[in-house]
C-alpha cells in the first residue's frame, strides 16, 4: 500500500456542491489511495490551484455559474501540456459529447453515487499515476 496521498481539486461555486464531491470520493476512495482535498469556487481560484499545487486530479462541477466545469476543463488542458487528469460533474448524460469535446477524461452525473464515484476517481488517479 502506498503512503503517497494524492491531492483532488473540487471545483463548484456552490459549497454544498463541492461537499457533495467530497462526501462522493471520501478521504479512500479505494483501499490503496488516500486523498486530501483543495477547493475552488471560481474560475482564478481554480486555474491558482493548478498552478500552485501538485493537483493529482481535478473533479469539476459542470453546472458551476459563471464559470462551468467543462469550460475550465478545456481551458487547462489547451493551456498546460502537464495537465492533471479531470473528471466533470454533469447534471444530463447527453452533455458527455461536450465533455468529450473539453478533453475531460471521465464525467459523473449528478447526484453523485458513492460507489461509481468512487471508482472513477481511483481510476484516474491509478491510470495517470507515474510508475
Amino acid at each position: 500500500m502506498s503512503d503517497r496521498v494524492y491531492t483532488v481539486l473540487l471545483y463548484s461555486d456552490d459549497p454544498q456542491v463541492r461537499e457533495r464531491m467530497r462526501l462522493a470520493v471520501g478521504p479512500r476512495p479505494a483501499a490503496d489511495l488516500s486523498v486530501e482535498f483543495v477547493e475552488a469556487s471560481d474560475y482564478a481560484a481554480c486555474v491558482r490551484l493548478v498552478d500552485d499545487y501538485e493537483i493529482d486530479l481535478m473533479l469539476l462541477d459542470g453546472e458551476a455559474t459563471p464559470g462551468g466545469g467543462i469550460g475550465i476543463a478545456r481551458q487547462i488542458k489547451d493551456d498546460r501540456a502537464d495537465a492533471p487528469p479531470t473528471c466533470v460533474v454533469i447534471a444530463r448524460a447527453a452533455d458527455r459529447w461536450l465533455a468529450a469535446y473539453a478533453q475531460v477524461d471521465a464525467t459523473l452525473l449528478h447526484p453523485l453515487d458513492p460507489v461509481t464515484t468512487g471508482q472513477t476517481v481511483a481510476e484516474l488517479l491509478r491510470s495517470h499515476t507515474p510508475a
